[in-house]
């Protein structure tokens, strides 16, 4: 298992170093912003670390929308990324499930999810794989509460064989929607089959808050111990979303928390 941090795209080799860390997610634009990411200029260098690198696609992206100023945009901005995201050797990029309007129809915007991936796929797939990511917030999410995830993943999980897509598991997200931090991977895996990456982020709010507020691991709402255990049994890549100042010590404490990888029997 990898532990790593959300860190500045500037240098993200060295942000790596000083965290002791050995994974990294970065953003390859304004999160903000509707622009094309450009050529990282240390490309080759993250190609030669030794680092397992994830890049998190920009807030704006809503692909379930029905509004076609911001779904066709968000389309066009997922592949966009998922290329360059694959030019720096990520494995994945993260991309939140998005939302609609109050009074929409749910079904729809699965729907708009699977017919990206379907696009996609006519021509040749995504560059790296897509991991949807659990949000914290709204009550038209398409992948805030699990039984939502589930109806999604129905529509779109078949993808997942062709690596186009995955899942990525926010324990901040999970608490704020009210879902049980405890029994979270097993209920995901039950969806998805699959938990690719896993955010890693304590709460400044209280469980069910719909907050999107993250906080280090020993700082928050959430007993850190069903942080250690998510962790544990997701058995997957974590990054820490949390204050650059306390990453470092963070991922020391994770690491010391979580149990030894078991070694092979020997012949």
């Amino acid at each position: 298992m990898r532990i790593g941090a959300h860190v500045s795209d500037n240098d993200p080799v060295n942000a790596a170093t000083q965290r002791n860390a050995d994974a990294v997610q970065f953003f390859l634009a304004n999160p903000q912003d509707w622009k094309a990411p450009r050529p990282h200029p240390l490309a080759a260098e993250m190609h030669t670390a030794s680092l397992e690198i994830y890049v998190h696609s920009p807030y704006v992206i809503n692909v379930a929308s029905l509004n076609n100023r911001i779904r066709i945009p968000s389309r066009k901005l997922v592949a966009q990324h998922a290329t360059a995201a694959a030019a720096i050797g990520a494995r994945g990029l993260v991309v939140h499930g998005g939302h609609l309007a109050k009074d929409a129809d749910p079904a729809m915007g699965v729907e708009n999810w699977r017919k990206m991936f379907e696009r996609q796929a006519a021509e040749g797939g995504f560059a790296t794989r897509i991991l949807v990511e659990n949000t914290a917030g709204g009550d038209n999410a398409m992948a805030r509460r699990f039984d939502s995830l589930a109806r999604l993943w129905d529509a779109i999980g078949d993808y997942a064989s062709s690596g186009d897509v995955g899942f990525c598991l926010d324990t901040c997200h999970a608490f704020a929607a009210g879902e049980d931090l405890p029994s979270s991977v097993d209920r995901v895996l039950a969806i998805t089959g699959r938990i690719d990456l896993v955010h890693c982020n304590n709460s400044r709010d209280e469980f069910g808050s719909a907050r999107d507020r993250h906080a280090p691991l020993r700082q928050g709402t959430i007993d850190s111990q069903h942080l250690v255990d998510v962790c544990a049994a997701a058995n997957a890549t974590v990054i820490l979303e949390t204050d650059p100042d306390t990453q470092a010590d963070d991922i020391a404490w994770l690491r010391s928390q979580l149990p030894p990888p078991v070694s092979a029997a020997p012949l």
